[in-house]
């Protein structure tokens, strides 16, 4: 469901990435002089944010796809950026002050072993945290596409949207998830962020690709059925389809400290 270009991605939730990957910078107190990871980098926003903080050669990004390595690669010419696997980190114990997953770990496949993978790569005292989105009200687009779906077709949309599927998409979940990971000083806490799209054909484009969830769905339906998820959608998010509008998106952020010597401090 993501092997798509990062051109297409950022115009889905791509779009809210960079303002995202600021906020995660600030609430993992990332700082100067420090060693950073960015597991799942997708395209590039957070290594890019992260570089801004530390300067680009102390920035590292892994994603298990080739042409979004390629593309963070040349969105941080600086960085070092590899093609791997979250749950199996190619890398060595403590290498790292920060390791960071931006709107990944609820995808892997196992997303304990994840978690354990960026404790174990960060040194003791270190900082590891990651987001995903609060698919169950926050994530304006997301929340209004499956509202549309699930009233044109309740039992496929009802079986196929992120709170029903995905484990570790609430505060209580992810504080869980960190604590089982061995973390300590666990906290989770909203990132809220917008985006701005043209017109609602802006919005919409990205859809049929296939991209996440919500892509792979619309991607599923017959052409007549698609047209009238589109129109439902249009309709619940309520602008002019041919005018300027702006989204929220709510992300739920964990941050734990890597059990050892020393507190969460930057630099």
């Amino acid at each position: 469901m993501f092997r798509v270009s990062a051109e297409i991605y950022d115009r889905f939730v791509g779009r809210y990435s960079p303002p995202l990957a600021r906020a995660m910078c600030d609430a993992a107190r990332v700082g100067a002089g420090q060693r950073a990871l960015d597991v799942g980098c997708g395209s590039g926003a957070l290594v890019a944010a992260l570089a801004g903080v530390l300067g680009a050669e102390h920035v590292t990004g892994l994603d298990p796809s080739e042409p979004f390595v390629e593309a963070a690669q040349a969105r941080v010419p600086g960085a070092r950026v590899v093609v791997g696997s979250a749950e199996s980190l190619p890398f060595g114990n403590d290498e790292f002050d920060a390791a960071l997953s931006q709107l990944v770990v609820n995808f892997l496949a196992d997303p304990e072993l994840g978690v354990r993978e960026m404790s174990r790569v960060t040194r003791p005292g270190g900082v590891v945290a990651g987001c995903v989105w609060d698919y169950g009200g926050g994530m304006t687009m997301l929340r209004a596409f499956w509202e549309a779906a699930a009233s044109l077709d309740p039992a496929g949309a009802t079986a196929s949207m992120e709170q029903n599927t995905m484990r570790f998409a609430t505060p209580e979940e992810l504080a869980a998830l960190w604590r089982t990971a061995g973390l300590d000083e666990v906290d989770v806490s909203p990132i809220d962020v917008d985006a701005a799209y043209h017109d609602f054909e802006d919005l919409w484009s990205p859809f049929p690709s296939g991209v996440g969830p919500a892509g792979a769905y619309a991607a599923s339906l017959d052409d007549e059925a698609r047209d009238r998820l589109r129109e439902e959608f249009a309709r619940r998010l309520g602008p002019p389809p041919d005018s300027p509008f702006t989204l929220s998106a709510r992300a739920w952020c964990a941050v734990g400290r890597v059990r050892g010597v020393g507190p969460i401090e930057a630099g």
